[in-house]
């Protein structure tokens, strides 16, 4: 069904709730409102403009912190008073620098209550965008700098390197050795995504078109 923002339902406020999404993990972000025209404005750029009801004015996610979000798709109810915003942020949807505004949990499957409860892959996100930072701007005394003016064959030695170092570990029994050794060829390889443009996101959805629960159930 297609329909026009003109046959949306806006409240008396002239607002409608806008579930904001990870296109790729289906993750929560956040939930805020929109009024037409900030919807038309998403709907023109691309990327999520909500309304502030506390400053009463539009913002456009992102524009000050470079947290943007490029929407995938706008999914609308049955009865066309909520959306769902599906997007790929550019970096942490809260203003807290959590990668979700639901960062903690009130009840969980395990019972009873899990205050601060953290995505345990929300490091990944976190890392990735700081690395990205780096390349952009590349500070002074950073490690993650000096491997991008170094330019690809020394981030790609560091792979090898960190590669050869988890298989001595695995070889040696050490679970801690084992441990740092899968952390830094965790993070050279990022930096090698970062160097190459292949956003994460792209992995992961590979790693679900491979091995997703379909295919782990055969």
């Amino acid at each position: 069904m297609t329909i026009t923002l003109k046959d949306l339902t806006f409240d008396d406020k002239g607002l409608i709730p806008a579930v904001v999404q990870d296109a790729s993990t289906k993750e929560v972000l956040t939930v805020a409102y929109m009024n037409e025209e900030s919807l038309q404005k998403s709907v023109e750029t691309r990327e999520t403009w909500f309304y502030s009801r506390s400053r009463q004015e539009l913002w456009h996610k992102g524009a000050t912190s470079g947290n943007t979000q490029t929407i995938e798709e706008i999914r609308f109810d049955c009865d066309q008073d909520a959306l769902v915003v599906l997007v790929t942020p550019r970096g942490p949807a809260c203003h807290t620098g959590a990668v979700s505004c639901f960062s903690d949990t009130l009840v969980s499957s395990e019972g009873g209550s899990a205050e601060g409860k953290r995505d345990r892959f929300a490091i990944l996100e976190e890392l990735e965008k700081t690395i990205a930072s780096r390349e952009k701007e590349r500070p002074e005394g950073s490690y993650t700098t000096y491997l991008f003016n170094e330019g690809v064959d020394k981030i790609l030695k560091k792979v090898g390197e960190e590669a050869s170092e988890v298989i001595i570990a695995s070889k040696n029994r050490s679970p801690e050795e084992l441990t740092w050794e899968t952390a830094d060829l965790l993070y050279h390889l990022m930096v090698l995504l970062e160097e190459q443009k292949l956003p994460l996101d792209l992995i992961l959805e590979r790693l679900e078109d491979r091995f997703g629960k379909q295919h782990l159930k055969k």
